[in-house]
């Protein structure tokens, strides 16, 4: 209260009612005026922080917004008034190098996108996919003929066997690969008998060249020969003694991709002869006469079970694939049921004991494959499902 007033509230007691009621308006007003400025200066913060951070941010004392996960503004992601979505990072596919070199950092959208700051999603660049385009994608889709996989998952060989480091795990063999864009980079595996990078043409037959010649006539021609070796569980040195029912079956895979598995072989009571003819019988029994001829022959040695495997039909004359052995138990409800058998004790199964002479082209290398169709379009004086046939000679 400041002295004027003070002097005009001693007065009051002498002058009457009309200065006292003067004097209270007064005060009153003052009041009013004191608690008004508190109330815009106990919420200064809040009305001077831009758009009140758009509901996405606490304002702190400084009239700056602190935004709340994945908010904030511009491309440097500056907090402003909170009104934007952060899109999300990923390791990026092209970007600066440090003064170390070093690439691949963590980066909105991977550098191979465009973010929309309304939803907080990526709009990737074609070729790109997922979560902060953080993948590839797979050309055409793989045309509706394969699958999309990790450059990790992608394999090496055909069938387990088909390197000198053969395991007994069975299936395709894969790389151990860690390198940067291994849950990334993505490819087609193309279903059987379709094949190019996006799946998209249809394989034609393989055969060998009816016209390759070789450089000793005067030998006989050589078929692939691949050797298969089992353990006999009941041998004995004294003897042998056959495997008590136990059955083992035998995949094969095409030149086409096309896989096909024998139905059950049984040791049990087997001799090497007859043993040799229920493996060619199953052979030659596969669907789609995909293999037209082969020859076995089996013994038995040491405690160990061998057969070899000549293909020597007009559609196996090549080299081909490593058979693969299904040696695991399969019980009820599989195909085929199998009791199994056990492998040798070896780290290489199935090898080539014998190369062939004959080769393995497309179209025999005497036509050329129609990819929409998949058959061949053989030269003149050539036919065949491979064209390793000859109609005429000049």
């Amino acid at each position: 209260m400041s002295p004027k007033d003070f002097r005009d509230f001693q007065a009051t007691e002498s002058n009457g009612t009309n200065k006292t009621k003067l004097l209270k308006d007064k005060m009153l007003a003052y009041t009013a005026i004191f608690a008004l400025v508190g109330i815009l200066y106990a919420n200064a913060g809040c009305v001077t922080c831009p758009n009140q951070c758009s509901g996405h941010g606490t304002c702190n004392l400084n009239f700056v917004c602190e935004c709340y996960d994945n908010y904030g503004i511009g491309l440097s992601h500056d907090s402003g008034d909170c009104s934007e979505r952060i899109c999300p990072y990923e390791l990026a596919w092209v970007d600066t190098p440090d003064i170390y070199g070093r690439h691949h950092r963590y980066a909105e959208c991977a550098n191979k996108g465009i973010c929309n700051r309304d939803s907080g999603e990526c709009e990737c660049f074609p070729g790109f996919e997922g979560k902060g385009c953080g993948r590839t994608t797979c050309p055409n889709d793989c045309s509706g003929h394969g699958r999309c996989s990790y450059i990790q998952d992608l394999s090496y060989g055909a069938t387990v066997f088909d390197y000198a480091e053969g395991s007994f795990d069975g299936g395709a063999k894969t790389f151990a690969y860690y390198q940067w864009d291994a849950s990334k980079t993505r490819g087609c595996v193309c279903d059987p008998g379709f094949a190019d990078v996006d799946c998209s043409k249809r394989l034609c037959p393989f055969g060998t060249d009816i016209m390759d010649h070789r450089d000793n006539l005067l030998r006989a021609q050589r078929y692939q020969v691949q050797q298969v070796v089992l353990k006999d569980p009941e041998f004995s040195y004294s003897g042998y003694s056959p495997a008590s029912g136990s059955t083992f079956a035998i995949t094969f895979k095409s030149k086409l991709n096309e896989t096909f598995t024998t139905i059950p072989i049984q040791l049990s009571g087997s001799s090497a002869s007859l043993l040799a003819s229920d493996i060619q019988l199953a052979l030659k029994s596969l669907p789609n006469h995909v293999i037209d001829n082969v020859h076995v022959a089996a013994a038995f040695s040491s405690g160990e079970i061998y057969f070899n495997v000549s293909f020597v039909g007009d559609a196996v004359q090549g080299p081909q694939y490593y058979l693969t052995v299904e040696a695991d138990y399969r019980g009820d409800g599989a195909t085929p049921k199998l009791t199994g058998v056990e492998l040798a004790a070896r780290s290489e199964n199935v090898t080539e004991v014998q190369l062939a002479d004959y080769n393995s082209y497309e179209c025999g290398r005497r036509g050329k494959c129609d990819y929409s169709t998949g058959i061949c379009q053989c030269f003149e004086g050539y036919t065949g499902v491979a064209c390793n046939v000859i109609t005429a000679l000049v």
